[in-house]
């Protein structure tokens, strides 16, 4: 089939839309109103369902889980779901956790649509990164604390090593940079023994599950305590964790109040 011809094909649109970290007041205004038009939405499994209602009733909901460590759709069938839904002449809504193109995989579902002649729009959402911290009253960056920030995913797909957490320690430590990592829960014992070759063991950390909902818990420790601390606390997938010393006002808050624990 020529390109000229697959252009010509689809009747419908594509939005891939962030639905933001979950709590659903930090929905963009952009984002409800095209969830509010969309005749299909593909729905990710950390999506809340007060967002899902934004949806028209007539909507038809499709779930398209993706969770690590969990039974998950494929990537490759969502896919395929979405590009027939268009052709069908549906106005479809990828409707993604946080923000589509932060680790949400926004950006091989827009290579794939544009190779089936579609073209996608995308509406930006609040990354749980940012939301996290920012729930405990601490930035992710700060003039006399860090100079910069860096988004990590501690989950590499299979057949990549991930990332060179010696190098990146080395460079965070270096550069003054605060570390906010996703999917870092299953592998925080390798990330840990690896980031303590080049920060201090005394660098604190924040972990925060389930961001932004009413049942966020978090913990606040040392890099060397790090994996004893989720173990201890039961923490576990979806969490953010963030290293750096802007998380030293959020722990000196929490030791002036004598709350050094779960909250």
């Amino acid at each position: 089939m020529s390109a000229s011809h697959s252009l010509a094909l689809p009747h419908g649109t594509c939005t891939l839309v962030g639905a933001g970290p979950g709590d659903p007041e930090l929905l963009t205004i952009k984002a409800a109103k095209a969830i509010a038009a969309a005749s299909v939405l593909f729905v990710d499994d950390l999506v809340s369902d007060a967002i899902v209602a934004h949806a028209s009733p007539e909507a038809r909901i499709v779930y398209v889980g993706k969770r690590g460590g969990c039974k998950s759709t494929p990537q490759a069938f969502i896919e395929k779901l979405m590009i027939a839904a268009v052709q069908e002449g549906e106005t479809v809504v990828r409707l993604k956790g946080g923000d589509p193109f932060i680790f949400g995989r926004g950006g091989e579902e827009v290579e794939h649509l544009r190779e089936a002649g579609i073209e996608v729009a995308v509406i930006n959402g609040i990354t749980s990164g940012l939301a996290g911290l920012t729930s405990l009253g601490a930035p992710l960056t700060h003039r006399d604390h860090a100079h910069g920030v860096l988004f990590m995913t501690g989950h590499a797909k299979p057949g990549d090593t991930g990332p060179d957490w010696r190098q990146i320690a080395a460079t965070a430590h270096a550069a003054k940079l605060t570390l906010v990592i996703y999917m870092g829960v299953s592998s925080v014992e390798r990330i840990s023994d690896e980031l303590l070759s080049g920060l201090p063991g005394s660098t604190p950390v924040a972990i925060i599950q389930h961001a932004s909902l009413p049942h966020q818990r978090h913990a606040l420790t040392f890099l060397k305590e790090l994996p004893q601390c989720i173990a201890d606390n039961g923490l576990g997938s979806p969490s953010i964790i963030v290293v750096g010393d802007v998380v030293q006002g959020v722990a000196a808050w929490q030791e002036k109040q004598g709350q050094r624990q779960v909250a």
